[in-house]
């Protein structure tokens, strides 16, 4: 099994929220949340400040943690065949922009990045990260932890 540490931002301004288009090398595009892995030795609040940076272009600070998401995602289901199962677990954060401005990441997967009104998320091709980072924003649950969100049709691993 492979095991990856990610640190994600939930970024939620004017009942609209910051998305990044991915597109993977393998697999269809999709919108997620600004986010990654987190490198050796580094801080997952730093993990993600530097993740919403390359990723969009814009500057932000954490204002909290929202919660934990722990999640496997079977072999026969990863975009990169002949890989194991994956266990992601992803740590997700409230953060705040205070600069910068939106643009496509260099050299990377993450070809777009836009504000999209929260009620219009539930009709784009998207991450689960995506609902698992709103549930997180919209019920503040005491134990961070959200049940798991159902893959297929519009949302994917």
């Amino acid at each position: 099994m492979d095991l990856r540490l990610a640190a994600y931002a939930v970024c939620i301004e004017d009942g609209r929220v910051l998305l990044a288009r991915h597109v993977p090398p393998e697999g269809e595009p999709h919108w997620t949340l600004p986010g990654g892995r987190v490198e050796h030795a580094e801080d997952p609040v730093d993990a993600v400040i530097r993740e919403v940076a390359e990723e969009t272009g814009l500057e932000a600070v954490v204002e909290c943690l929202l919660g934990v998401d722990s999640r496997v995602v079977p072999a026969a289901e990863r975009r990169l065949p002949g890989r194991p199962e994956l266990h992601n677990v992803g740590v997700f954060y409230r953060v705040r922009v205070t600069g910068g401005r939106l643009r496509p990441e260099p050299n990377g997967e993450t070809v777009e990045s836009v504000f999209t009104p929260i009620h219009e998320v539930a009709r784009v091709g998207r991450s689960s990260l995506v609902d698992i980072g709103l549930t997180l924003a919209r019920t503040a649950p005491p134990t961070g932890h959200v049940a798991p969100v159902p893959v297929g049709g519009l949302i994917q691993h």
